[in-house]
């Protein structure tokens, strides 16, 4: 198919099965000759797919008889509205319970895990992405380092995994839940892409290291100081803790910590439940 762009409209509608058959035809056509714009609803398509199992049971549920009371309204219009803003809400806050066994209660604070389910969304957003994967390439790193720590109002630099065996792509400034955040993407040389979520937390202090995994990203996540942090790929636990560990000595220039982080992982992990990984990221 020749022709300019698809509007982005048609794209979602797309990856939401509303197209005609005809246009939907004409998409894809489109999208064979744009294989990153195919890859990027790839990406958006297994999010919904995430969601939609995750909360297919609440949407059969009966409408409860309290809410029945916003149809006697005499201006259900912006009524409705706020109900729609108070069931996302409410979608997002059970997303997150549902990443962790021990739901809200569990030992992980609730902001901890919704910076995790941020840095997963955003590094199944941009990690197949092929010829825009990040705004600033690893050739202007310190344009780069510059420009995210001004704008997360801290000194801030994208860890060197070369010893992981993962060299940075580069990075981009992202929305976080109450200000600027920052994601660095890696790359070895399978191709395997990991991503740095970074962002400021408003609970200072140092956490452990927890894990979850969702729709195939695997996440490990902690606070230390003022900033969050989460690290996304498509790794196996052990494999991934080991770079977590790495990333974390690197931050705190500690070399000793990230020449003995593969050693420690294994270990790390059998000391901890399956699915909520907690490792203290360095001997205290």
């Amino acid at each position: 198919m020749s022709g300019g762009r698809i509007a982005e409209a048609d794209l979602h509608a797309y990856v939401d099965g509303l197209l005609p058959a005809e246009r939907r035809a004409q998409v894809e056509s489109w999208l064979a000759e744009h294989p990153e714009e195919a890859a990027r609803l790839a990406a958006y398509a297994r999010i919904g797919d995430a969601v939609r199992a995750r909360f297919q049971e609440v949407v059969e549920e009966p409408v409860p008889a309290r809410l029945l009371v916003w149809r006697r309204r005499r201006r259900p219009g912006p009524l409705l509205a706020v109900a729609a803003a108070l069931a996302l809400g409410i979608a997002v806050g059970w997303f997150a319970r549902g990443l962790e066994p021990g739901g809200l209660g569990g030992s992980g604070a609730p902001a901890e895990r919704a910076l995790a389910v941020r840095a997963a969304v955003a590094h199944a957003v941009y990690a197949p992405e092929v010829r825009h994967p990040v705004e600033v390439s690893a050739g202007e790193e310190a344009h780069l380092a510059a420009w995210l720590g001004k704008r997360l109002g801290a000194p801030l630099r994208p860890p060197r995994l070369g010893e992981a065996g993962f060299t940075l792509v580069g990075g981009r400034l992202l929305p976080g839940e109450a200000g600027p955040a920052a994601q660095f993407m890696y790359e070895d040389r399978a191709g395997r892409r990991l991503t740095l979520y970074v962002a400021r937390e408003a609970r200072r202090g140092d956490t452990a290291f927890r894990y979850l995994r969702e729709g195939g990203v695997s996440v490990f996540y902690w606070v230390d100081g003022p900033f969050g942090y989460a690290l996304s790929g498509a790794l196996e636990r052990a494999e991934l803790l080991a770079v977590a560990r790495r990333v974390y000595a690197e931050l705190a220039g500690d070399a000793s910590d990230a020449a003995s982080a593969s050693g420690e992982a294994r270990g790390a992990l059998q000391a901890v439940p399956r699915q909520t990984q907690a490792a203290s990221p360095r001997a205290r």
